[in-house]
């Protein structure tokens, strides 16, 4: 998608449809909708109380200008009240606006320009691109894709300072829309296009063109530095199981954070075996992609940080070497786990990748995991769950999803949680009872942690959507890149 910046006034500028903010509280009409109306005559004023246009948030309403501006269209698009408006309001509303001038093949868009008080401009600017490069994704790699495609857009500003502004939002935007898509990408890649060692292969690629360290433990590796749990996840394949690090190490360092996340390219469920919805298990690394994304962006972000990458890469599969209910294993950092469920197959290899992380010296971890169903009935698909062992982490955590637009909720790690997970032959067993069973997974990964800060973000609500429901202007079905933004985010603040 081409950017350009203009100082033209909304009414003179030329584009194929034209966005323009309109307020459910406000009787009258504002800013660039007020200067559209004026040039129409009142017709968009017009329109809008016949067509009864209320302006609730992400609402459009599209009027032909019919050569009285140079703009063809005008896309009235809603912000809900005006003292409700949010860098997240004006995300959804310039995805809304994207998709609707898709829809109508209008491949040149004009956004007027926005302001919020309090929020940078720069804010601003990189939460509405965002929006917009984020609705335009599409995963098209295997169909003929014949549907509209914003091609052009043309960000209104009102001088050459707020210019200056808009052109700093649009690096960041693009910075961070380009790895959620990344992401987005790998995780909608069926999954016999993208085993282990294929997602291994692209890390490596990934590192060499942004710049990080990578090393990829195989199978002889992994069982060299102890990885029983991975190994059993990974031993019923035919494709063989990857641990991938990647690392950004600048020189100035004092701090190491370590991002963990789940990469089961493909989970059938093992021995046990689902029973539904087999064709979506390809999203069930969209925690390893998430991860793998913000790596690739982290060196052009540049935080005074040691990041690592971590991405236990396996596919779950049934067969004769397949790992099985009443199996121990021993992890590596010595526990034993006694399998109980081969479909919580997600904490398995969580254990190894954490218990790496903390012998690798990472002053802080963080793990992504689509892990428990539970947390999908509890949260719904609006929101992941968060758990962690330390209030500080949970809280930058928090704010850095809130400032990205991607909801987290805290769940509770109580004691009581590790009992059920106690086994009788080992130290911990990998399934308790379905009640809390979002905390009861989390609570088990935390005893592979070191004692290092640590929190888990279960994405199995927002990783990988397979219904209309928790879509929205700029969420699609399918694969949503979910978290890549808040760890930009996190780390944009760390130091």
């Amino acid at each position: 998608m081409e950017f350009d910046i203009s100082t033209d006034a909304p009414e003179a500028v030329a584009c194929d449809a034209l966005a323009v903010p309109v307020h459910e509280d406000r009787r009258d009409l504002e800013g660039a909708a007020s200067r559209v109306d004026r040039a129409l005559g009142g017709l968009l004023s017009t329109v809008i109380a016949e067509e009864r246009f209320e302006a609730k948030p992400g609402k459009t309403l599209v009027l032909h200008t019919h050569g009285k501006l140079p703009a063809k269209r005008i896309i009235a698009v809603g912000l809900g009240p005006a003292a409700s408006v949010t860098p997240e309001t004006l995300r959804r509303a310039a995805g809304a606006v994207v998709r609707r001038a898709a829809a109508m093949h209008a491949a040149h868009l004009a956004f007027p320009p926005a302001s919020i008080t309090g929020t940078p401009a720069a804010s601003v600017a990189q939460a509405r691109i965002e929006g917009i490069l984020l609705a335009g994704y599409r995963f098209a790699r295997y169909k003929a894709d014949e549907g509209g495609t914003v091609r052009r857009v043309t960000l209104l500003t009102e001088n050459h300072e707020q210019q200056r502004h808009v052109e700093e939002g649009r690096r960041r935007a693009a910075l961070f829309a380009e790895a959620t898509i990344f992401a987005r990408d790998l995780v909608n890649e069926p999954p016999n296009h993208l085993p282990p060692t294929r997602l291994a292969e692209i890390a490596t690629e990934t590192a060499r063109r942004n710049g990080l360290r990578c090393s990829v433990l195989d199978e002889e590796a992994m069982r060299a530095q102890g990885m029983g749990a991975i190994l059993a996840v990974g031993g019923g394949s035919d494709q063989s199981p990857r641990l991938i690090v990647l690392e950004y190490a600048p020189p100035q360092a004092r701090r190491s954070v370590a991002l963990v996340g789940k990469g089961v390219c493909y989970d059938s469920g093992g021995i046990n075996l689902k029973h539904t919805d087999l064709e979506w298990m390809k999203g069930d690394m969209a925690g390893g992609a998430a991860v793998l994304a913000a790596m690739a962006a982290i060196p052009a972000l540049g935080p005074a940080a040691r990041v690592m990458g971590i991405i236990a890469a396996v596919e779950n599969m049934p067969s004769g070497r397949a790992m099985k209910p009443g199996d121990v294993v021993r992890a590596m950092n010595g526990r034993t786990i006694e399998i109980n469920n081969t479909d919580a197959e997600g904490r398995l290899i969580l254990a190894d990748a954490v218990a790496y992380a903390a012998q690798a010296g990472a002053d802080e971890i963080i793990d992504l995991a689509t892990l428990t169903g539970s947390a999908m009935v509890a949260l719904g698909y609006h929101a992941a769950a968060l758990m962690s062992n330390d209030d500080a982490l949970a809280g930058r955590l928090l704010a850095a999803a809130e400032q990205s637009g991607e909801r987290l909720w805290r769940l509770p790690l109580y004691e009581e949680f590790l009992e059920d997970m106690r086994s009788q032959i080992a130290d911990l067993r990998n399934s308790g009872s379905r009640y809390g069973g979002a905390q009861k997974g989390g609570i088990f990964i935390r005893e592979f942690a070191g004692g290092k800060p640590w929190a888990h973000l279960d994405i199995a609500p927002t990783g990988f959507l397979e219904k209309d429901e928790g879509t929205g202007p700029y969420t699609p079905k399918g694969g949503t890149g979910y978290g890549v933004r808040t760890l930009l985010t996190y780390l944009s603040g760390v130091a």
